[in-house]
């Protein structure tokens, strides 16, 4: 994403506010890739819908090609499942800055 990261994170929390029965629970942008929770109540629009407008509108406003075609979903089906999945997006950007091949030669 580099210079690209912060039109980005503008958008998506602009355009996810926008989406009724849609909300951001949170996110993080990777150099490569992005980290992104919603949460869905109720909303006329499904998961497709709100990443293509996503990809679409953050596309558009950088005039860059952004995104890979598809991308990796999972239901979060409980508190204890979203609290590692939590975790895990708080600590995936400190993983990233670890070279492992530095300690497991």
């Amino acid at each position: 994403m580099g210079k690209n990261r912060d039109v980005v994170a503008q958008f998506i929390e602009q355009i996810v506010s926008k989406i009724e029965g849609v909300a951001l629970d949170y996110y993080v942008l990777m150099p490569t890739h992005i980290h992104l929770i919603l949460i869905f109540e109720r909303s006329k629009l499904n998961l497709g819908e709100v990443i293509r407008r996503i990809k679409a509108v953050t596309s558009k406003e950088t005039q860059v090609k952004l995104w890979q075609p598809n991308y990796y979903e999972h239901i979060i089906r409980n508190e204890h499942a979203l609290n590692k999945i939590r975790a895990y997006i708080v600590n995936n950007p400190l993983a990233e800055k670890i070279k492992f091949e530095q300690f497991y030669k």
